[in-house]
């Protein structure tokens, strides 16, 4: 195991997690035994959240394990490329960069297929080592971001919690994703007590309309910060139709902007930037303004859409300049 350490500017968000090879069929309305082609494109929700930050203005750090390989390299030259700092990511030798096959239906939204012929933790991001985490991008970050992939496997489970420790020693706030795919877990008997070992830490949480039925037998963001009782946010999506949300003791809906959508492969990771995006611009003492609140709210929804437009997770994050010009055209 090798990792490496690159001297860089400080990262006002570390996002921690998987970075991949989302495989895309190139046809859309089959299944994965009907598709002849697969186009790769980079993704992987932490990777998607900190690339989408630099392009939105505010600096991220990724932290993960990729493989010695080629798609592993390419992906990190990405990262780099784009402005994420990557000193936080590790190289496994001894098992490949992970790869998610994806169909698509008519309208463009897709499915997870499975990762060919291996098993879900048979990739380098599984491998992701604890004691390798860098302690000084924790020393002036302010938000550390987490998903719950990276709790199915036992090492990087352990990294997540490790995390955890630094973020709490240095003050982050912790932004959690659920983003429950069943796929990526061998034993699915322990999904809900590890995620709920998370609600002690998590200041911000989002989760799609089905995710919280599941956790929380209800869609009302206001209902689940109260169950909480300790966040300070909870936003609620579901794809593009409305999103409730709760932030500080504000709570609303807001209906996201139509876009011809084109792909919505990480449109929840855009979302969830553009409101850490925000939340960045703005001190949490902020959103007890009830317009502020919708306001960031409809900025997320914005980030969004606007990446559904074009096919790709990261290729299709705009810019802060792209997001204004968007929703200036779709003023209420």
């Amino acid at each position: 195991m090798n990792t490496k350490a690159i001297a860089q500017p400080p990262a006002r968000v570390i996002c921690l997690g998987e970075v991949l090879f989302d495989c895309l069929a190139n046809e859309l309305g089959k299944s994965a035994s009907e598709i002849t082609s697969w186009t790769p494109y980079p993704g992987g929700a932490p990777a998607n959240v900190a690339c989408a930050l630099v392009k939105l203005g505010t600096s991220s750090a990724f932290i993960g394990c990729v493989g010695k390989d080629v798609r592993g390299h390419e992906l990190v030259q990405l990262l780099q490329s784009v402005g994420v700092n990557i000193a936080g990511i590790q190289y496994n030798s001894q098992v490949p960069t992970r790869q998610v096959y994806v169909t698509r239906s008519i309208s463009g939204d897709r499915t997870f297929a499975g990762f060919g012929d291996k098993r879900a933790d048979q990739f380098a991001d599984a491998y992701l080592q604890a004691q390798h985490l860098p302690p000084e991008l924790f020393l002036e970050a302010e938000y550390l971001v987490l998903g719950t992939l990276e709790l199915a496997y036992p090492q990087s489970r352990a990294a997540v919690f490790r995390a955890l420790e630094l973020a709490d020693e240095y003050h982050l706030k912790i932004v959690l994703d659920v983003n429950w795919r069943p796929m990526f877990w061998r034993n699915e008997e322990e999904v809900l007590p590890l995620i709920n070992q998370l609600w002690q830490y998590v200041d911000f949480l989002k989760l799609a309309e089905e995710e919280a039925q599941w956790l929380f037998d209800t869609t009302d963001a206001g209902a689940i910060s109260y169950r909480l009782g300790s966040v300070e946010g909870v936003i609620v999506s579901n794809g593009d139709a409305q999103v409730s949300y709760c932030l500080s003791d504000n709570e609303g809906t807001v209906e996201p902007m139509k876009v011809s959508v084109k792909d919505t492969t990480g449109a929840g990771d855009a979302f969830l930037a553009g409101l850490i995006h925000q939340l960045c611009q703005h001190s949490t003492q902020k959103l007890q303004d009830p317009q502020l609140a919708q306001e960031i709210i409809r900025y997320a929804c914005a980030v969004g859409g606007l990446t559904t437009t074009k096919p790709g997770a990261i290729a299709a994050q705009p810019s802060s300049a792209e997001v204004a010009s968007f929703l200036q055209q779709n003023l209420c």
